[in-house]
């Protein structure tokens, strides 16, 4: 699970992600990308919206994500060092519902990979 620390929580935070930050889009995510002015851990937001499934469904996606974020955290697919000062929030779109954890994988690999970049 990911820490506090890790997490965007206030309404704010993921209007500014969103509405400021750099889109990437998958098959089954949106993922927007924004740098930090504060800097520090990187932190991760989730917006799954009722035109994913019903509530069951919905928090299958939410826990994949979360996961996935967790992993990313902990520097599997990038040093965690270069993710240092981003918010990224990721929005997950109805094929999000029947997508694989593969799938789900690719999409926030490539997310995390073009924030690292940066």
């Amino acid at each position: 699970m990911l820490d506090r620390r890790h997490r965007i929580t206030s309404a704010a935070d993921y209007k500014h992600v969103v509405r400021r930050g750099r889109r990437s889009a998958g098959g089954s995510t949106v993922t927007y990308i924004n740098k930090n002015p504060n800097g520090g851990q990187p932190r991760f937001g989730f917006i799954v919206a009722k035109t994913v499934g019903n509530a069951v469904t919905r928090n299958r996606v939410r826990r994949r994500l979360k996961a996935l974020s967790y992993r990313a955290v902990n520097g599997e697919f990038v040093p965690a060092t270069s993710l240092l000062g981003f918010d990224l929030v990721i929005r997950a779109l109805p094929p999000a519902a029947t997508a694989s954890f593969d799938d789900l994988l690719a999409d926030v690999v490539k997310a995390v990979h073009k924030a690292a970049a940066r």
